[in-house]
């Protein structure tokens, strides 16, 4: 029998849109973090979920770098007004990142699956959405990470930091706050996820802390909403009090500050798993326990995300290999036995200028480990 004109007309569109889902694949994968082959197709039905054939196509031609549209559209080779367009819808939908500078006008730039299109989801993440998201993951889990270079670091509540002890001002939660103008709050989509399936804590949901440009891009875009100063200085005050670690991203110039509970968000959750947490964090300190001046109040077993303090004999036994550097457990300790020290220059990672510089290195190191 015969297929009638439309079913090859049918056919032959499928054909052309799993062939550009598949480049946006590819595309994705070159990115930080990656976007892995799921091997079942889970990640194509993943990509046809979040976006048309049409901004498959453009988000290819995007890149880490920021550009205008009549760029993006004379490479993509599309009218500017069409282009411009759909680059304006695809940054709504969370798609790409847009910046709007002084003068009105706006650029755009490739987003990495995470950290970027998956958080970025937060106002669209539905039943559906979360399955496909979890099919897709479930077939990459043990695929080991792509990145050399870590998207995020940790960082201690300000409570917890030594005043005498020597720190840079991106080390420290206040003076970060402190250098910026532009300031903006949305819903953690961790713990969003997880309270749409009956699961999760009672945590603060909306926790996700943005700063600078992608706080105009969250606030403009409706994924989050402008705040000031003292209202980010009383969030972090609450994510300290609800025992949350301060994870921004790692760059001098923080992008943002996931406030990261040990149940629902999936890099602490990651790390939790981690036999030798401290050997993959990027953090500058660590925590150091004086046994003999310890009250065995436990506080600290309950305020510690990552299992690094068990009761030991009455007291308290600190194992270092499990320890990020949040300083939960110091703020709180009321004999001071709990302390944070810097860690050895040689355990410490350099930190990049801006969350563009940090993706450029992670893309580089990858490219040069699969000799591109």
């Amino acid at each position: 029998m015969k297929s009638s004109p439309a079913t090859k007309r049918d056919e032959s569109e499928a054909c052309m849109n799993e062939k550009v889902y598949s480049r946006l694949a590819e595309h994705l994968d070159g990115l930080p973090d990656g976007f892995p082959p799921s091997g079942t197709g889970a990640d194509l039905r993943l990509l046809e979920m979040l976006f048309s054939p049409q901004e498959a196509g453009l988000a290819v031609h995007l890149t880490l770098e920021r550009e205008s549209a009549a760029a993006i559209a004379a490479r993509a080779g599309l009218p500017p007004g069409i282009a411009q367009q759909r680059l304006d819808e695809m940054a709504q939908k969370g798609l790409i990142l847009s910046v709007q500078d002084a003068d009105g006008s706006l650029t755009y730039q490739a987003a990495p699956f995470v950290v970027g299109i998956y958080e970025f989801q937060v106002n669209n993440l539905s039943l559906d959405l979360l399955h496909a998201l979890r099919e897709y993951w479930s077939t990459t889990i043990d695929r080991p990470p792509v990145e050399t270079i870590p998207q995020m670091r940790t960082i201690p509540i300000h409570e917890s930091i030594d005043p005498h002890l020597e720190t840079m001002t991106y080390e420290q939660v206040n003076e970060i706050v402190a250098a910026h103008t532009r300031f903006a709050v949305a819903p953690c989509i961790c713990r969003r996820g997880a309270h749409l399936v009956g699961k999760g804590c009672d945590a603060p949901e909306e926790s996700c802390l943005i700063f600078g440009d992608w706080a105009e891009f969250y606030a403009r875009t409706g994924r989050g909403r402008q705040i000031d100063r003292s209202e980010m200085l009383a969030l972090i005050a609450r994510a300290d009090a609800a025992n949350l670690v301060l994870r921004p991203s790692n760059s001098q110039d923080v992008a943002f500050i996931c406030c990261c509970c040990g149940c629902c968000c999936g890099g602490l959750v990651g790390l939790k798993r981690h036999p030798r947490p401290a050997d993959v964090v990027a953090s500058a300190f660590i925590a150091s326990l004086a046994p003999e001046v310890c009250q065995a109040c436990f506080t600290c077993l309950e305020r510690c995300q990552m299992q690094a303090l068990v009761r030991d004999d009455g007291g308290v036994m600190l194992k270092v290999e499990r320890c990020i550097g949040c300083g939960l457990c110091v703020s709180t300790c009321p004999s001071g036995a709990l302390t944070l020290v810097r860690k050895p220059e040689s355990s410490q990672t350099r930190v990049p200028a801006t969350m563009e510089d940090t993706w450029q290195r992670i893309s580089q190191a990858q490219n040069s480990r699969m000799g591109n």
